[in-house]
């Protein structure tokens, strides 16, 4: 009889111990996954695209929305979306352009450009936090605000600085060290991936990112807590607006030029690279790691659609197709997680 009552019993341990063992597994891990199975995929059909200069190409290249995206971790977090990150990336990036045209030293206009993007993640901030309406409503409007200003500066063409010969210019491009079978490491990709590093820090080690997430998970108690409210919302968004004149300002130093349109689309993958990195739209948590890593899912589909020799146009479809994967298994995920978290209150209790 001990016997057979105690075999239930093991069943529903094991389970336990599994339950257990699954929600101490790092949330990036199946993102992670993810990317290396993508990865194969396309390795195993064109053997160049797992070429070491190859893939660290594709980090550099596509650092600039990555950039922005490990930023927006923070917003998403709070639970809001900033629909102007693709025009305040492209009008910071005109702002240090003409800064350079007009003499500055390149690596003071690319300052002036990230102090002007912050600038413009102030206004929107400011407006947010002044007219009491959520973030997405506010930059609805400075979206096209901040497109059209950007037209009406550069008039409508691209921004060319006249001497790109100088080291801002050469230190963004750079390729740093020399590692056998990869060569030098683009300084983009460097960057990004340190980048990444001080945020994932930020957002997890210090009162900030603690206020972020305790916002984002319950407003009303982070009030009655004492987290300023208003504060944390406008520093989150000066600090979007901050990495999108960083991007903008290393794109300037990159292609040597900005085109009236550079980073209008940049708002789509920006959001698609943090949900795909298992940051939720409903807010309360947040991953950077995750969102670096849905930056590389990103860049190596819309790599991979060329190397398949897929039509590039298919590109946008594929992407709001794993945004719809990426949030499915999110919530298949978080359901089994609150069901663990039953199951121990209920054997706690």
């Amino acid at each position: 009889m001990q016997a057979q009552g105690s075999e239930p019993q093991a069943r529903a341990s094991g389970r336990e111990r599994l339950g257990d063992l699954t929600s101490r597994i790092p949330e990036e891990l199946g993102v992670f996954a993810a990317l290396v199975i993508l990865v194969t995929i396309i390795g195993t059909h064109n053997g160049a695209f797992v070429r070491p200069e190859n893939l660290l190409d594709l980090v550099a290249s596509n650092s600039f929305f990555g950039m922005i995206a490990l930023a927006t971790v923070f917003l998403l977090a709070l639970g809001e979306i900033d629909l102007s990150v693709g025009w305040n990336f492209n009008f910071s990036a005109v702002i240090a352009a003409l800064a350079m045209v007009h003499g500055v030293d390149p690596w003071l206009a690319a300052g002036l450009g990230v102090l002007f993007g912050a600038g413009l993640g102030l206004v929107n901030g400011v407006l947010a936090v002044g007219l009491q309406l959520p973030v997405i409503i506010v930059t609805l409007g400075t979206f096209s605000m901040f497109q059209g200003l950007s037209l009406v500066v550069n008039k409508s063409s691209a921004v060319v600085p006249p001497d790109i010969s100088g080291s801002f210019f050469a230190t963004v491009n750079k390729r740093i060290g020399s590692l056998p079978l990869i060569g030098g490491v683009p300084f983009l990709a460097l960057l990004f991936v340190a980048l990444a590093v001080v945020l994932h820090v930020l957002l997890h080690r210090t009162r900030f990112g603690y206020r972020v997430l305790a916002i984002g998970s319950n407003a009303e108690a982070a009030r009655l807590a004492g987290i300023p409210l208003a504060r944390t919302r406008v520093l989150v968004l000066v600090l979007v607006g901050a990495f999108c004149g960083l991007a903008g300002s290393l794109y300037v130093g990159s292609f040597g030029s900005v085109d009236p349109a550079s980073g209008g689309q940049f708002l789509l993958a920006v959001v698609a690279a943090v949900i795909i990195g298992g940051t939720p739209l409903s807010g309360g948590m947040g991953t950077v790691i995750g969102a670096l890593i849905g930056v590389l899912i990103i860049a190596t589909i819309s790599s991979g659609i060329i190397f398949f020799g897929i039509d590039a146009t298919w590109s946008t479809f594929v992407t709001g197709a794993v945004i719809i994967i990426a949030v499915a298994v999110d919530q298949a995920i978080k359901w089994q997680r609150r069901r663990n978290a039953e199951r121990r209150a209920t054997r706690n209790s």
